[in-house]
């Protein structure tokens, strides 16, 4: 059995911890060290710096090689020499305020993962573009009126969910709400902007089938999940155009992405002016988490050479 030693700053995200299930169905043994934090406060310097000890304390014979989740989790696997690293770039850790450490850090590890070709055209070396999978058959089309039902939303007022937290600037909620009211006011009518973030992850395919449309309205994303989950559901996506978000919107009719404020209230206008059949789930077939956790696979593999690839499978 292959073992790895994953290093991650948010043990808790669904995205990781749906990586973390993919893995372990191909017979991956992980085991995970988060970053230590201090209560809801920002990690600091101090506590990247116990992170050190903490890794350095928890590499054993038995592992295999190290899996560092996040830029700023690659300098305490390097910091062990005994096993190979793999370095998993997300977007905010190489295009935010520590995208010099990233960059630097991806020059000394065996293998490096990133969500998106606009990502690693940032890295001057190769790396492996693999978007985070997606749980499709939790994320699934189910019927609209349904879903709202089940919410308590009304059934017939045009609805537009916002994924995050409208407190983190970067994904621009007040753009959100510029484009959802102008949107209303070419329609005659109100349009509600749902944000729906801290809710179980179990329970985002409802809100996503209840909504007419997912608005997303970043400054920059390396590969949303969210977008490629409400197309799993079917649900049209208004986009800014960040990311692979347009790779993941071409060739679909009514879904849209770009950086123009007025596209992106018409685009949203004719969703909920027509009210069209749904689409996008084809879209991403490619993008299933068994498919990534294969990827990701490949590229321990490519990190540990035959020996350990052949005990890997043994």
């Amino acid at each position: 059995m292959l073992e790895v030693l994953m290093l991650v700053t948010n043990e808790r995200a669904p995205f990781f911890e749906q990586q973390i299930r993919g893995l372990e169905r191909l017979g991956v043994d992980c085991t995970i060290v988060p970053v230590p934090q201090d209560g809801d406060a920002r990690r600091s310097i101090t506590d990247y710096v116990k992170f050190y000890g903490s890794v350095l304390c928890r590499v054993p014979e038995s592992i295999d090689l190290v899996h560092a989740n996040y830029g700023l989790t690659a300098p305490a696997a390097l910091a062990q020499p005994r096993r190979p690293v793999v370095l998993s770039l997300w977007g905010s850790d190489l295009m935010g305020e520590f995208a010099d450490v990233s960059r630097w850090c991806a020059r000394h590890c065996s293998e490096v993962i990133v969500m998106s070709a606009d990502m690693a055209s940032r890295l001057d070396r190769p790396s492996h573009v693999i978007p985070h999978g997606i749980d499709r058959e939790r994320f699934a089309p189910m019927d609209q009126a349904a879903a709202r039902a089940e919410l308590g939303w009304p059934r017939d007022r045009p609805t537009v969910l916002f994924p995050y937290d409208p407190e983190r600037a970067v994904k621009n909620h007040d753009l959100a709400a510029e484009i959802v009211a102008a949107a209303g006011q070419q329609l005659g009518e109100p349009v509600s902007l749902e944000v729906v973030t801290g809710v179980d992850h179990d329970a985002v395919p409802t809100y996503m089938n209840a909504a007419d449309a997912l608005l997303l309205t970043s400054d920059r994303e390396g590969s949303p999940n969210v977008v490629k989950e409400a197309l799993s559901c079917n649900v049209p996506v208004v986009a800014t155009n960040v990311g692979d978000v347009a790779e993941h919107l071409s060739g679909l009719e009514y879904s849209t992405a770009d950086d123009e404020r007025a596209t992106l209230i018409d685009a949203l206008v004719s969703i909920l002016d027509d009210r069209p059949v749904r689409e996008g789930r084809d879209s991403v077939d490619s993008l299933s988490l068994e498919t990534s956790s294969r990827q990701i696979l490949d590229v321990y593999e490519s990190a540990l050479g035959t020996r350990e690839v052949s005990r890997a499978h043994a």
